[in-house]
């Protein structure tokens, strides 16, 4: 079964459960020095619980399975399998357990690909100490979190290959935010009419027959990733 990932839109009720018990989180990274470094930066947010870590990926699979926790951060790079069909594996069997990614990739086909495997948040190394804490407190609420460079990447990648045109973005943005169709021409000032004829077109060129499936599409396509809807990723 696929994650949570595609629940972009929270529920304010799990907010307000998280607010009462601690994140908690599973560490997973190769690397002593960036094991330990992660888990300072962790111990220092009061609404953080680091309950297990580790250092080679058959632990992490245990760690995940006694502690359950509501976040594992996973190096892409740890030994012990393909990392696309390990998330795959971990969101299936483990599906209460959103994934955070740490890389020094910033290759946006490969974030694409990580997010589509099930990962809710993609960070590089490089800017953990930023961008961690609230990549972890996405994926908690069931949220997605990508790196902003990647982000700029991934717009540049799209620019010279989707087949969408701008307001087809637009309103695709908002139908993975899970607006109507009238609410959808509310906020673009555009006739519910309109915005039915660019779904057409958005299914027609996509090839996708359901409404999941441009959800699915948005998120790869990085529309819902680090930026409010007001800041435009399109």
């Amino acid at each position: 079964m696929q994650r949570a990932v595609l629940h972009v839109v929270a529920d304010p009720g799990d907010d307000a459960a998280l607010a009462k018990s601690p994140i908690r989180v599973v560490l997973a990274d190769d690397h002593e020095f960036v094991l330990h470094s992660l888990r300072l930066l962790l111990d220092a947010e009061a609404d953080f619980e680091v309950v297990a870590e580790s250092r080679d990926f058959d632990a992490v699979v245990d760690h995940v399975r006694a502690n359950h926790p509501h976040v594992l951060v996973l190096d892409v790079n740890m030994p012990g399998g393909a990392i696309l069909a390990s998330i795959r594996a971990l969101c299936r069997e483990a599906s209460d357990t959103a994934v955070v990614v740490t890389t020094m990739i910033d290759d946006p086909r490969f974030a694409r690909e990580v997010i589509a495997a099930g990962a809710s948040g993609y960070v590089l190394k490089d800017d953990a100490d930023r961008d961690l804490v609230e990549a972890i407190r996405r994926a908690a609420r069931g949220e997605s979190f990508v790196a902003a460079p990647v982000v700029s990447a991934l717009k540049a990648y799209h620019r010279e290959r989707d087949p969408l045109s701008t307001r087809e973005l637009d309103v695709l943005r908002l139908i993975a935010l899970g607006h109507t169709n009238p609410e959808i021409a509310r906020l673009l000032q555009i006739s519910v009419r309109t915005v039915e004829t660019h779904r057409a077109h958005m299914h027609r060129k996509l090839g996708l027959g359901t409404r999941a499936g441009l959800v699915r599409y948005a998120l790869r396509r990085g529309l819902l990733a680090t930026v409010a809807p007001a800041d435009g990723l399109a």
